[in-house]
């Protein structure tokens, strides 16, 4: 399986109207395991920092749920990575960085990472903290709770622009550059 490739006809997820409520909301004072070892202080982030939230990445080796190419979203977390990955030094021209967050443990987001030469780190959410915390949209399948994809533009700690739902996955770095280049007219 080539978790490179988007397959064809995947269902597009609509807008629920479950992130409706975000824009304008601070990030909680919630610590989170990075893949470099560090915890990251959602509340303590200055600057600009764009974090996709993704459902969980594939691993070589390794089959996808049952079924997960027909929920709607779920498909796409790794090209989406690499798509933050390939405009990072754009990003970074920006004054923006990145972090990418999932449900998935810190030692798989840190395989990810390294087999994916992500210049930025990945968080880990196993507990669903932020889920609680602002209310995030979440799915589940074969008995494991998810995230919705959708990605945040954070200015000084506020979230400050909201993309939900996020499809296609690989050009969700291009909308977000796209956003922040207006925001800088």
């Amino acid at each position: 399986m080539n978790f490179m490739e988007l397959p064809e006809n995947l269902p597009v997820p609509t807008d629920d109207g479950a992130a409706a409520h975000l824009q304008g909301l601070f990030l909680p004072a919630l610590a989170l395991p990075a893949t470099d070892g560090s915890t990251v202080s959602l509340n303590e982030l200055h600057g600009r920092w764009v974090i996709y939230i993704y459902p969980m990445t594939g691993r070589p080796g390794l089959p996808l749920p049952e079924g997960w190419d027909g929920i709607p979203g779920a498909r796409g977390c790794t090209p989406q990575s690499c798509g933050f990955r390939d405009h990072h030094a754009e990003l970074a021209a920006l004054h923006t960085g990145v972090f990418g967050l999932s449900v998935q443990s810190t030692e798989v987001q840190r395989e990810a990472r390294e087999r994916l030469h992500l210049p930025f780190q990945l968080l880990s959410d196993t507990g669903l903290q932020l889920k609680h915390a602002l209310r995030l949209p979440t799915f589940s399948v074969t008995g494991m709770e998810c995230f919705k994809r959708l990605t945040l533009i954070v200015q000084d700690g506020q979230i400050a622009k909201v993309f939900y739902p996020v499809f296609p996955p690989d050009s969700n770095v291009v909308e977000v550059l796209a956003w922040l280049h207006n925001a800088d007219d």
